[in-house]
């Protein structure tokens, strides 16, 4: 049993958590807002955006589930400073980025020291807070990371808005100090001494499998996927994920134990995430490029737009717990991501907009949908897992549905980030072929196309041609949109069909095993 901490350790103990959460939150949230100003900035085109988001995002997915069994092994503080050390320099990097290769870089160690750095706010609440205690603080840390990732896009926005997009790496610095300063002071040392060996092959072979399917899909547009470099690349993505199934299964130590998935609500619950966080994931990506660069928002009010989303889910995701406890998780399991898909249908509907003063009628019926769809469902979600399996395996329950949905975003703005390259590729080629360009024109514009809504006519195109290059980009990113959205809800609907297939029992308050 932990040593009982004093009142001053537990604020300590409460403030460094949080203020890790908020950077890890705050981080991912705000800078999807700010990727157009930065892609402006830095003149980065369409590859290299998503290469930003999902540089971060596959370190973090791949070797989250290492970092909580190194904080185990080595001691929960240690590592989480060690984390919080990474995080804070390589955003000092991405905030100094002069290219986007650098930034790329820097992103990426963002997601090593993630990784080591998420896990451990939980982790570290659970070790040392008392169980009459425990409920309280991970409640208090859940509150304050919950607005730190609803007020993230309007934050993000705002500084975007001002100029500031670079501020949204260097913010982390702060909070990063004022972390260091209770746990160095305040926080005792945990550790598990019965933790077995950390699997690093396990983690070695997931990054190796994250990192090929993700390369290969972000550049096969460009490439092809004839290229011997992407299915070169695809090929030892598959091989990396069968490998890692395979020593899953045989390691005596797994970091993802097979055998909880053959729990059957386990599993289907887990390729429910995997459906509807992909779609969250590769939708949330595009949203804001749509609403600045195409709708004509000011970066400080897009990153308001999606306000009422997160306070459904917030508000909400209390009511739908106690459903759930009362009826089952199944039905909430079916309505909820039916709702989310029909939210993401919404989010088709309209083409180009008068800008803010339509969102009421355009964009805002989606978002209140969307969030009433992942308000019902998030709370229930999370129970599943957790009744899924014995209480021995909670914790690495709860890792593994974690690493999983963030899996999921990293494939989809990979997969769905290719499927967009070429759709507006596509779509912009058909329109821009009345004007019967030279070779020479082509090759100029070709240039231009990788930009996506970025994209803009040569310095050498006349009055006519420039204007139509315009409504091309415009009408192509629309309409590469409304198809996203749509396969965004279909993938929310295959999630609703998971759990009608899968979970058994119209009442089931008591999962089975």
């Amino acid at each position: 049993m932990p040593t009982p901490l004093s009142k001053k350790q537990q604020f300590a103990v409460l403030v460094a958590t949080i203020m890790v959460s908020a950077m890890a939150f705050i981080d991912s949230t705000a800078l999807n807002v700010a990727l157009p100003a930065l892609q402006q900035d830095l003149g980065v085109n369409g590859s290299q955006l998503l290469w930003i988001v999902n540089s971060y995002s596959l370190f973090l997915s791949a070797l989250m589930l290492v970092g909580g069994s190194l904080g185990d092994a080595l001691g929960r503080k240690k590592v989480f400073i060690i984390g919080i050390l990474i995080f804070s320099a390589s955003s000092l990097l991405c905030g100094m980025a002069t290219s986007s290769n650098f930034l790329i870089f820097g992103r990426s160690l963002q997601g090593i020291g993630a990784a080591l750095m998420v896990p451990g706010s939980l982790s570290i609440i659970s070790a040392l807070f008392p169980a009459e205690r425990r409920g309280w603080a991970i409640g208090t840390w859940s509150m304050f990371s919950a607005l730190t990732t609803i007020g993230g896009p309007a934050l993000g926005g705002w500084l975007a808005g001002m100029g500031w997009w670079r501020a949204i790496f260097f913010i982390n610095i702060p909070f990063a100090g004022i972390a260091l300063y209770f746990l160095i002071k305040s926080v005792p040392e945990s550790k598990n001494e019965n933790a077995k060996k950390v699997d690093l092959t396990g983690g070695l072979l997931a990054t190796l499998a994250l990192a090929g399917l993700t390369y290969g899909f972000i550049e096969a547009p460009a490439q092809g996927f004839g290229a011997p470099l992407i299915w070169g690349s695809l090929g030892i993505g598959s091989i990396s994920l069968l490998s890692f199934v395979i020593y899953q299964a045989r390691c005596p130590n797994p970091m993802m134990p097979l055998h909880l998935f053959k729990s059957k609500v386990f599993s289907s619950t887990n390729l429910l995430t995997l459906f509807l966080y992909g779609a969250l994931g590769g939708f949330l990506f595009f949203f804001p490029l749509n609403l600045i660069q195409v709708q004509g928002y000011p970066p400080e009010i897009a990153g308001l737009t999606m306000l009422p989303f997160g306070l459904l889910i917030a508000l909400l995701s209390r009511w739908s717990g106690a459903w759930a406890d009362r009826i089952g998780i199944r039905i909430p399991l079916i309505i909820g991501p039916f709702i989310t898909g029909v939210g993401f249908l919404l989010f088709a509907r309209p083409g180009i907009t008068a800008g803010p003063s339509e969102f009421w009628t355009s964009f805002f019926p989606a978002i209140l949908v969307a969030g009433a769809g992942m308000g019902i469902t998030v709370a229930p979600l999370t129970t599943a897992v957790m009744n899924a399996v014995s209480s021995q395996y909670t914790g690495v329950a709860s890792g593994v549905n974690n690493a999983i949905s963030r899996t999921a975003g990293v494939l989809a703005i990979a997969i769905l980030g290719a499927y967009a390259l070429l759709s507006f590729e596509n779509n912009f080629w058909a329109e821009v072929e009345p004007l019967k360009l030279s070779i020479e024109e082509r090759q100029e514009l070709k240039l231009e196309v990788p930009k996506l809504a970025e994209a803009k006519a040569p310095a050498s195109f006349n009055l006519t041609q420039v204007k139509t290059v315009e409504s091309a980009v415009t009408s192509s990113f629309v309409n590469t949109f409304q198809r996203l959205a749509t396969v965004a809800a279909i993938l929310a609907f295959l999630s609703s069909a998971v759990s009608l297939i899968s979970i058994e029992g119209k009442n089931n308050k008591t999962l089975s095993r």
